[in-house]
């Protein structure tokens, strides 16, 4: 080996071995004979193996190396305009990069503040929800008299709002109902607490809008467990689960159901003047109600 690292011909490693011996003839018979198995000596061996990786080495870094951090000498103004305009031009995985490097570096410049909320919404941009979140809860524990914690937890209860839903269920019609609630009902509470803790937020009128619908959906799937119990012949837990939808989510879309469902398995449970309660809510708000006409006719 010479002294630049390579390997030379002619080396002792080479002589000792016998490598660059040919092979013996037989008498005076040209042909060659059945080569024969060479050992190696430990020094011998030990040298070959080194001379592999020197080899190895090199090419593992032309195929797989890192790529040159171009970011490396970048001031912390200089790094935020990187990561910003990543943002904005929606390379999030880009921006995520970028504002982790910022955090890294400059964990309590001017920026610091600023990096993270962006960083939340790249988070929720790329649907990272798991991110999402965790950089939210991170803000609001840090910063919590920073002007615009309002839209930390906006942020966090539209994350939980989008949260498991697909291509499909954004695109085509589908009953959220009927699938897990525990997202929505974590929305809900995140939507609560904004328009509870900063009533006079700009997102509060939206967050409102979403805490309506996200109610009806919550009270809709106690509803489809209700019926699934019904249908199960288990009438106690049908009559509570009803019961909890009227407590829980009163004037909704679902009352009158609720009180539908309710009269008819207090009225299996044998539990008449609680069905006919029932009934007469039922009767007296929603006097148009399939159930309140059967009663009319079973009562003729």
């Amino acid at each position: 080996m010479d002294a630049g690292g390579r390997a030379t011909s002619g080396t002792k490693a080479e002589e000792s071995s016998g490598l660059d011996k040919p092979f013996p003839r037989r008498g005076n018979d040209n042909r060659l004979c059945q080569p024969q198995r060479i050992r190696l000596s430990y020094p011998a061996m030990r040298h070959f193996i080194l001379l592999s990786l020197l080899f190895c080495l090199p090419g593992c870094g032309f195929f797989g190396g890192d790529k040159e951090d171009d970011t490396l000498n970048l001031s912390a103004d200089g790094l935020y305009a990187r990561a910003k305009g990543a943002l904005d031009a929606g390379y999030y995985s880009e921006a995520i990069e970028h504002y982790q490097d910022l955090e890294a570096r400059y964990p309590f410049g001017k920026h610091a503040q600023q990096a993270l909320l962006d960083l939340a919404y790249a988070y929720y941009k790329s649907e990272e929800p798991e991110a999402a979140v965790a950089a939210c809860d991170r803000f609001m524990r840090l910063y919590p008299r920073n002007p615009r914690v309002d839209y930390v937890y906006y942020l966090k209860g539209l994350t939980h709002f989008n949260r498991n839903k697909g291509f499909l269920q954004r695109y085509l019609p589908t009953d959220e109902s009927e699938r897990d609630t525990s997202a929505a009902a974590l929305a809900f509470q995140d939507f609560l607490e904004l328009t509870r803790r900063f009533p006079d937020s700009e997102y509060v009128p939206d967050a409102k809008q979403r805490m309506r619908y996200l109610r009806n959906n919550l009270a809709r799937h106690e509803l489809h467990v209700a019926g699934y119990y019904l249908q199960r012949g288990a009438f106690v837990a049908a009559a509570n689960r009803a019961r909890y939808v009227l407590e829980n989510y009163p004037r909704t879309p679902s009352t009158p159901g609720a009180l539908a469902l309710m009269a008819r398995a207090y009225r299996v449970l044998a539990m008449d003047e609680l069905a006919d309660d029932a009934l007469r809510v039922l009767e007296l708000n929603y006097p148009n109600h399939p159930a309140v006409h059967a009663a009319r006719q079973r009562a003729r």
